[in-house]
């Protein structure tokens, strides 16, 4: 009997899941959108927001900054200086105690050599490198100043070696010269290629112990070596010229002493040869540091070190260079500054980007990012079920079923007589039936006279009876099944297109009502004939895929006339369709369209502009088509022309907040297709 075992699908992304849902970050870009901005800053701004439960990048952005000051704040990076300087005077002094009270020659000698020791403190280490301690305990304090030069400098370079060498035997500073020295002969191998990870593996199983960090490869011991050798040479650069030479002799003074200096110079020379740029950093500025505590050597590193992180990962995470990426940003980095939780926000967002992507919601084309008709459609889809969340229905409005209509629709069970004309089709059992009813039926061969117009006689299947051979049918027999159609629509809106309405904020309410339009339109009534035309100093058609990325036009005009134009010649297309304009603007007319096909813009507008856009009014009510007006300024001058608009043609004049535009528009629509049918 074959056993089976059930667990969790471990072999990459699981088959059955369900689509990664993207459709909220959809409607959010889409808000961006209809206010203006691209596809491309309309994502950045989502990514910098982020969705519920998971940081954005501005977030992130907020708590490197954080981070920044906190660093910055955590002490002067000239502790080590003054670290030294303390125990330097404190071995000096230590030994001023002991030659006091010897009264001899030799105690004055000495004290003439220390009266006359440089005031700079590396020098100074220098020439007592070789003096003779008669004090103990100044012996004892200038050897740990020493041991504390050598771990700092050592620090400085290599993470975590103080730590490492923290309790040093005699053979300590052996080890860190044979580690050196193979390091050293490893990258040599890498150079000419010849290195593997096997050899860094054994590297790591002899001098493991010096790296607390644990690199896993050669290359990531190397990114940690690089960033610590530019963060030291950051913190020479960040002290003044007197200090910066005091240290660096300190630190040549520490690696001449410990036996280093040849190992480390040709250590900086291949991760110079490996990292060229480390020169062209060298020139940027220091660091100011406003801690009140001192830094050693080696912690002043860390912090440089670290600031160094956060300045490139601070970058990577404000994507404002060109061709910026998610995958741009260092995930590595994230954890070390910020933990796991961090890096499972940056791999949602970069999660969404993909997704958005992937289910066609977003398509790249010459490097810029485009909304898909997909995309366009959800929008128009969100804006509609906005619209209708603040609509309160009486009744069925925007319900257009009629009973009476053609071929086209759904049967309703209910027939009804033919009359001349109909497309419906025929209902046969129901014809058949009323020619029975009627006598239509015949006995006998066909050909053959029924006596006395006497109705048929039930027969019996014996004695030679024969059944019923044919039916008669007249013209009043015939029966059409009912069907269900809509009234169908021919819809023209009008939206303007100047800058005025950007300066008023009521661009982005006049693209959400046109995408809201066309939704309804294609869910509720495909059979309706939509166009949008967007007009300023000329009127163009817009289609739907052009509404959401669709800007304002700086430029003067508001050509209201040819916009009508374009109405007219598309309600002529669709003569057997109920006409419905609809104009949205926020100012009156001031530019026509002149007869070599130039527009003519005058302002105050020109009484042939008023002229020729009435004249196109005038046919628009010869078409018996309503112009519906919804103004979106209270101006004078406009109210005046729309005033005399509505008295020519019969349509109506709302004036509407930007925040009810879509509302209205929606509404005045489904009132207008609901009377079409009446």
């Amino acid at each position: 009997m074959a056993n089976y075992r059930y667990g969790r699908y471990v072999y990459g992304p699981d088959p059955l899941a369900f689509p990664y849902d993207v459709r909220g970050a959809v409607d959010e870009m889409g808000d961006a959108i209809l206010a203006g901005a691209n596809p491309a800053d309309a994502l950045r701004d989502l990514l910098r927001r982020g969705q519920t439960g998971r940081r954005g990048l501005d977030d992130l952005l907020r708590r490197i900054r954080d981070r920044q000051r906190e660093v910055r704040g955590s002490g002067r990076l000239d502790g080590i200086l003054e670290q030294a300087r303390a125990l330097l005077d404190t071995a000096v002094g230590q030994e001023r105690a002991e030659l006091f009270p010897d009264p001899g020659d030799e105690a004055r000698l000495r004290e003439a050599n220390l009266d006359a020791l440089p005031a700079d403190t590396a020098q100074a280490i220098r020439q007592l490198a070789d003096y003779d301690w008669r004090s103990p305990a100044a012996r004892q304090t200038f050897d740990r100043l020493r041991d504390l030069l050598r771990s700092e400098v050592l620090d400085s370079q290599f993470r975590g070696m103080k730590q490492a060498m923290s309790n040093p035997d005699p053979q300590a500073m052996q080890r860190v010269k044979d580690m050196l020295g193979d390091l050293n002969e490893m990258l040599a191998a890498d150079a000419r290629g010849e290195h593997t990870q096997a050899d860094f593996d054994r590297f790591m199983e002899r001098h493991g112990e010096l790296f607390p960090d644990h690199p896993r490869s050669l290359e990531e011991l190397l990114d940690s070596l690089i960033s610590r050798m530019a963060a030291a040479e950051q913190l020479l650069r960040s002290l003044s010229p007197e200090q910066r030479e005091e240290l660096a002799g300190l630190m040549a003074s520490a690696l001449d002493d410990a036996g280093l200096a040849a190992e480390m110079a040709r250590l900086a020379d291949a991760l110079r040869s490996r990292r060229p740029d480390l020169d062209r950093a060298g020139m940027a500025g220091g660091v100011q540091m406003s801690g009140a505590e001192p830094l050693g050597l080696g912690d002043a590193t860390t912090a440089l070190a670290e600031l160094a992180d956060l300045a490139e990962l601070e970058n990577a995470l404000g994507q404002d260079y060109p061709g910026a990426s998610l995958d741009d940003i260092d995930e590595e980095a994230v954890r070390r500054a910020f933990g796991r939780q961090a890096v499972d926000d940056v791999e949602a967002l970069r999660r969404i980007e993909r997704e958005l992507e992937r289910q066609g919601y977003l398509a790249r084309s010459g490097g810029q990012l485009d909304l898909t008709p997909k995309a366009v459609r959800r929008l128009g889809d969100t804006a509609l079920r906005r619209i209708f969340a603040d609509l309160s229905f009486g009744g069925r409005s925007g319900d257009h079923d009629q009973r009476d209509a053609g071929q086209a629709g759904e049967l309703t069970g209910t027939t009804r007589a033919w009359e001349f004309g109909d497309e419906q089709p025929l209902d046969v059992p129901a014809t058949v039936r009323n020619a029975i009813l009627r006598g239509g039926a015949r006995l006998g061969p066909p050909g053959g006279a029924r006596g006395g117009g006497q109705p048929p006689r039930k027969q019996g299947r014996s004695g030679g009876d024969r059944p019923p051979e044919a039916i008669q049918l007249s013209a009043r027999d015939f029966e059409v099944a009912e069907t269900e159609r809509r009234t169908a629509a021919v819809v023209s809106l009008l939206v303007d297109l100047s800058y005025s309405m950007q300066l008023r904020g009521t661009w982005a309410a006049a693209k959400q009502t046109a995408l809201a339009l066309h939704a309804l339109l294609r869910s509720k009534f495909p059979q309706d004939a939509v166009q949008v035309v967007g007009f300023s100093n000329y009127a163009r058609e817009l289609h739907e895929t052009e509404l959401a990325g669709l800007g304002w036009d700086m430029v003067q005009g508001t050509n209201l006339h040819h916009a009508l134009l374009l109405a007219g010649r598309h309600i002529d297309r669709h003569p057997e369709h109920e006409p419905v304009v609809l104009i949205v603007t926020d100012g009156e007319p001031t530019a026509h369209l002149q007869r070599d096909g130039r527009s003519w813009f005058d302002w105050p507008p020109s009484p042939e502009t008023l002229e020729l856009t009435l004249a196109e009014v005038d046919k628009m009510t010869r078409r018996h088509a309503a112009l519906n007006i919804f103004m979106l300024a209270d101006d004078a001058r406009l109210t005046a022309f729309v005033d005399n608009v509505a008295k020519r043609n019969g349509g109506r004049v709302l004036q509407a907040a930007p925040e009810h535009l879509g509302e209205y528009v929606i509404r005045d629509f489904l009132r207008t297709r609901g009377a079409s049918r009446r």
